[in-house]
């Protein structure tokens, strides 16, 4: 696994142990496959093949002794050494193959290898690829009958040979591409970019698979989304599909290494490529394309597992975003390619960080249910709230008619809600800077409209302007102006919560496998719960309230949503690359929408700002009546 490194003396043995065990891993991958070329029923049926087979094993044993140290390395070292006496006794085929695959996994968990490719594949690019360095001698087709095939010992790989391809995964053949096979005429193909050997990795992965397969594959992935990310894709053969998964499953992978852009990136290791992507084009001057590249790292990639990193190192996640909100910052004020690059690294380091912490099969039920409870309850508290503030308003001033009309409000959000989920799932990727574009704007507006209803809340907060508007504006035009803006009110206020909520759980419910799905919805039903506890005490103590305290309690709590939304909003479009960002240095607190950005805070300011000026207009101007 390739990283940043803040220096080149830590960067050398890093890159050196990735290159050993890639090799490693590539005899094994060799090992496991043609072995039953070489042995069967405890006999040599092919001297040359067995040959290589010791050899093999000799230099698995011997890589593995020569790898860091590490706390399971003695373990693997005796795996490498019964798999070489399995081969020197002659053992059964499938008694090798297991022992390779074994001792693979092993090596894999480790050293923590990653073993997918950081963006999906361009399989169309990986058939022109094909065309241009394989076609000659593994034929057109790939049936191993190319013109230059003739002669040549071992003859070139048939992939149409299904029993031989379900025993090798796209990595394996990725690895090979990357180091060639010694002593046959398989080159290594070192000189294509490592995108260039994915892409011809997953094209010849699927060249001989008969597109009826890969049809049934699609259908089956339409109708249940197996696979969450590229890693078992890549990762597994087919045959190690078939029986950790079964049948189904395979032809899933079948259809997701044809079209491997149908399955995101796993979101850690995406956000990593586009860090590497920013300081690359830095280096070269493209500032432009290295701030795409970084925005697209936070909003396709970092963000998409933050929910999940908080509830296990949330003092991880909180750095993790500040440095990359500083990164940012660095690229936009021209800063030195060094100083990027450095940023980059620092960055690159804490997102491995949080790959290992978030590392495994899944979240725990645990931890996936902490995360569900955590994020309903963060996300609907401030709905709540609004809702609240609203309903108590309508309760006391005996208007049951516009009751209607704040809860049509927020039904119609969680409808739209939940036709989010339903676009964003099947119809289209509702991601990156069109999310946080939406929240933005969708914040901004919350908040634009609280300051208005919180401002004409608190002229109410006299019991002499009070009981004048009860008396003037009772079911007069002004007063259904208002009750038309309480329920835009209460509308964003939940619509904004709904579209945070449907892209957490989205991203939630993939990370948590399908072992963790019953412990996201016992998180959901947890909060759920608590929250319509919290209203119902809020709406009870708010109704008990004089008219007065109540007014002014009610437009106080406004004014301080509407400061904390200004701040969501801010940053929102800031993610979205739609507003510059000035770092100031310090740990986000999103709770009360406080960001380290000078623009947020500005905002935020010039709304209180706002806030104050309201207060002493409208303290004069019922001063003013009183008289």
């Amino acid at each position: 696994m390739s990283r940043f490194a803040l220096v080149l003396a830590a960067l050398l043995p890093v890159a050196a142990a990735a290159q050993d065990t890639q090799t490693i891993l590539h005899l094994l991958d060799y090992i496991g496959v043609d072995y039953a070329e070489a042995v069967a029923d405890g006999k040599v049926k092919n001297n040359d093949e067995y040959k290589e087979m010791l050899e093999f094993t000799a230099q698995v044993r011997g890589r593995i002794s020569e790898l860091p140290s590490n706390a399971r390395k003695d373990s693997l070292a005796g795996d490498a050494a019964a798999l070489e006496k399995l081969v020197q006794v002659k053992a059964a085929p499938p008694a090798v193959a297991a022992a390779s695959a074994k001792l693979r996994w092993a090596l894999i968990g480790a050293y923590r290898l990653r073993l997918a490719p950081r963006t999906a594949p361009d399989v169309s690019k990986g058939k022109a690829l094909y065309a241009q360095h394989c076609a000659a001698c593994h034929g057109a087709e790939g049936k191993g009958d190319g013109p230059a095939a003739k002669g040549l010992e071992p003859a070139p790989s048939n992939f149409h040979d299904l029993d031989r391809m379900a025993q090798r995964s796209a990595y394996g053949l990725y690895n090979t591409i990357t180091l060639g096979v010694e002593g046959t005429s398989m080159a290594a193909f070192r000189q294509l970019s490592e995108e260039d050997r994915w892409a011809l990795a997953f094209y010849v992965s699927v060249i001989g698979i008969p597109q009826e397969r890969i049809q049934s594959g699609k259908r089956l992935w339409e109708g249940k989304r197996i696979f969450t990310d590229l890693g078992p894709v890549a990762t597994l053969s087919t045959i190690e599909v078939t029986e950790r998964h079964g049948e189904q499953a395979a032809r899933v992978q079948d259809y997701l290494r044809a079209h491997p852009q149908a399955l995101k990136p796993a979101a850690l290791p995406f956000a990593r490529a586009k860090l590497a992507e920013a300081a690359e084009a830095y280096a070269k001057g493209d500032r432009a394309a290295a701030r795409d590249a970084a925005i697209r790292g936070y909003l396709e990639g970092f963000e998409l597992a933050e929910a999940s990193l908080a509830n296990v190192d949330a003092n991880l996640m909180r750095d993790i975003e500040r440095r990359m909100i500083e990164l940012r910052s660095a690229i936009e004020r021209g800063a030195p390619a060094n100083e990027v690059k450095r940023a980059v690294a620092e960055v690159d380091g804490l997102l491995g960080k949080a790959e290992e912490r978030l590392g495994g099969d899944g979240l725990s039920a645990g931890t996936a249910f902490t995360a569900s409870l955590l994020i309903l309850l963060r996300e609907g508290l401030e709905a709540i709230l609004v809702l609240a503030a609203i309903i108590a308003f309508v309760a006391k001033t005996g208007r049951r008619d516009a009751l209607p009309w704040v809860h049509a409000g927020w039904i119609a959000a969680l409808a739209l809600g939940a036709m989010t989920w339903v676009v964003a799932a099947f119809v289209i990727d509702i991601s990156g800077a069109n999310r946080e574009l939406t929240e933005g704007v969708t914040a901004l507006l919350a908040a634009a409209m609280l300051l208005y209803v919180g401002y004409w809340l608190h002229e109410k907060s006299y019991a002499q302007a009070w009981a004048r508007f009860i008396r003037e504006q009772v079911g007069q035009a002004l007063g259904k102006r208002t009750l038309w803006a309480m329920a835009v009110v209460s509308f964003l206020a939940v619509y904004r919560e709904m579209f945070e909520i449907v892209l957490f759980y989205q991203a939630l419910w993939a990370q948590a496998g399908e072992g963790g799905h019953g412990a996201v919805l016992g998180g959901m039903a947890t909060a759920a719960v608590a929250l319509a506890l919290i209203g119902a005490v809020i709406l009870r103590t708010s109704v008990r309230l004089p008219i007065g305290a109540f007014f002014s309690a009610t437009s106080a709590l406004l004014a301080i949503l509407a400061v904390v939304f200004t701040g969501h909003g801010v940053a929102a479009l800031q993610e979205a690359g739609a507003l510059g960002v000035t770092a100031l240095g310090f740990e986000p607190f999103a709770l009360l929408g406080i960001y380290p950005s000078g623009e947020a805070l500005a905002a935020q300011c010039v709304v209180v700002a706002l806030v104050l000026l309201a207060f002493y207009a409208g303290q004069a101007k019922n001063r003013t009546r009183e008289a």
